[in-house]
């Protein structure tokens, strides 16, 4: 007889963090599960499964998490479907934490935030991680979001913290295949587009490692390129928040050259460049042009700064909210330019590869 519930768990290359994952989910408070790890023949992380007794299939031809996922969800037979990654850390109660709402009809799927682990974060980790838990601006990403009371409907969950019924899975046919990435984006929209309702319980907490700053630029930098592509699939999933990221990047270079121009113009004093008396400048649009870049920048850092203080980030200190400014900035303007990248992909007809999920 199957077991009611099956965590699923995609690998490529990182056998030591999958061992914590394992061990992590053989020590949850639910007893009646299956753990399957999915990933490349080859792959190092078959060894790390098969010393823990852990089911281990090879994804065959699968390029892409969502395919990789798809093939264990055909191998499996659970009531109840799980998926996180091969770099979490997981608390003991977060499937009960998950699995507790499904008596409930209404409930098709729950998910939770994840956050970086203190304990074993970096300064720049817990940075980013609060970045990310950012009140007024995340990139595009769901990863701190708190659930208002025990249980909130939204509209979409984290891969890395998500659970399902088998049956909407198998009625919506599953992850996209061959997505290169918001796979669980797209699998979303369309359970919520066959009438079924998703939610979120703020205690089912996952603790999602986070990288270097350079990695995660081109984890959200390759985000910021599948979500363009999600959105020519399905147009609803490119809302205005996510436009106006992709805008980032020209817009900063607009700004640096009318900056450049204002300089070059007579719109600030020289050397004496602290003098901003009308008598030394006129007010003109060369001065207007000047002024213009260090009074966004001074808004920009300080949305960062409260927004991140607002945040949900358990990682939030002094230290950390003031490198997030930073943060903030360098994951918009990656964002922008796999936005822009997908954008001239979907204009020339161009194949796009992941970038960074499927290699590490």
């Amino acid at each position: 007889m199957p077991s009611k519930v099956c965590v699923i768990v995609p690998t490529v290359g990182n056998p030591e963090e999958l061992g914590v994952v394992l061990d992590g989910l053989a020590s949850q408070s639910f007893s009646d599960m299956e753990v399957v790890v999915v990933g490349p023949g080859g792959d190092p992380g078959r060894e790390i499964a098969l010393q823990r007794g852990v089911r281990y299939l090879d994804e065959g031809d699968s390029k892409t998490r969502a395919d990789a996922c798809n093939l264990a969800i055909e191998e499996t037979e659970s009531e109840l479907v799980l998926f996180t990654d091969d770099d979490v850390v997981v608390p003991n109660d977060w499937v009960e934490n998950l699995v507790r709402w499904f008596d409930r009809p209404e409930v098709a799927g729950v998910g939770g935030p994840n956050f970086a682990p203190p304990e074993i974060s970096t300064t720049w980790q817990k940075a980013i991680d609060v970045s990310f838990c950012n009140k007024f601006f995340t990139a595009g990403t769901n990863y701190g979001r708190m659930a208002r009371g025990e249980l909130e409907e939204v509209e979409q969950l984290p891969g890395v913290n998500s659970s399902y019924r088998r049956e909407i899975l198998e009625e919506v046919g599953g992850f996209d295949r061959g997505a290169i990435g918001a796979e669980d984006v797209m699998l979303d929209l369309r359970i919520r587009n066959a009438g079924h309702r998703l939610w979120s319980d703020g205690s089912a907490v996952m603790w999602h490692r986070r990288r270097n700053l350079g990695r995660v630029m081109k984890q959200i930098r390759n985000y910021g390129l599948v979500r363009k592509m999600a959105g020519h699939r399905y147009p609803s999933l490119w809302g205005w928040s996510h436009a106006m990221v992709s805008a980032f990047p020209p817009l900063v270079m607009l700004s640096l050259a009318l900056f450049s121009w204002g300089c070059i113009n007579g719109g600030i004093a020289w050397p004496e460049f602290w003098d901003i008396s009308t008598d030394t400048v006129p007010m003109g649009m060369e001065r207007l042009a000047v002024h213009q870049l260090p009074t966004l920048a001074i808004v920009y850092n300080l949305l960062a700064w409260v927004g991140a203080a607002s945040g949900s980030s358990p990682n939030k200190n002094a230290v950390t909210v003031i490198l997030s400014s930073f943060v903030s900035f360098m994951l918009h303007w990656n964002y922008g330019i796999g936005s822009l990248k997908g954008r001239l992909a979907i204009s020339s007809g161009k194949e796009l590869s992941q970038i960074d999920d499927r290699d590490r």
